[in-house]
């Protein structure tokens, strides 16, 4: 089955993913969805959590960005990572998340860890039939503005084939200097 796929031009984070980290996010996309939609939307929520530990958690950040750490603190730093996988149920991590985490470390690419999470995550917006648009400006948009710009959007040929549109204000304060 052919599929069409809508990817903002802009990235939604301010990191754009490497090729590298999207050649990760597909891998793991695939074998999760090659597992059942089950595993692939637990692979979904363990990334999503993930990704908030490493804004929240220096730590957690410093490690995935050190390529200076030992195998032995790889190893201790990979269960903290699963610990975070797990979110406050304490639910059992899925092969498939240990997998991708394993191989990012044992390839020296854990500092790839937030591109893989960003191009899942898009991947995952594709798979749920969801456009997303990113509206980049100097100054957040009035919601009025906002609301015309959605609902003209929403007439686009892409945006009436998607299941859902999701419109993002993203504001760059530079494109004022």
């Amino acid at each position: 089955m052919l599929t069409r796929r809508f990817v903002a031009a802009v990235p939604v984070s301010s990191r754009a993913a490497s090729s590298i980290a999207l050649k990760y996010a597909n891998a793991a996309y695939n074998a999760a969805l090659n597992q059942s939609p089950a595993a692939l939307k637990q692979l979904d929520q363990e990334l999503t959590t993930i990704s908030s530990a490493l804004q929240s958690t220096p730590s957690l950040k410093a490690f995935v960005n050190d390529p200076t750490i030992s195998a032995r603190d790889r190893s201790k730093g990979l269960e903290a990572l699963y610990t975070a996988a797990q979110g406050p149920q304490k639910t059992p991590i899925s092969a498939t998340t240990k997998n991708l985490l394993s191989i990012l470390s044992e390839n020296g690419r854990l500092r790839e860890t937030p591109g893989v999470i960003e191009g899942f995550a898009a991947l995952m917006s594709e798979y749920r039939g969801e456009v997303n648009v990113v509206v980049t400006s100097a100054a957040p948009l009035p919601k009025d503005i906002m609301t015309r710009l959605e609902n003209s959007l929403k007439t686009s040929q892409a945006a009436q084939k998607a299941k859902s549109l999701k419109v993002t204000n993203k504001v760059h304060f530079s494109f004022l200097a």
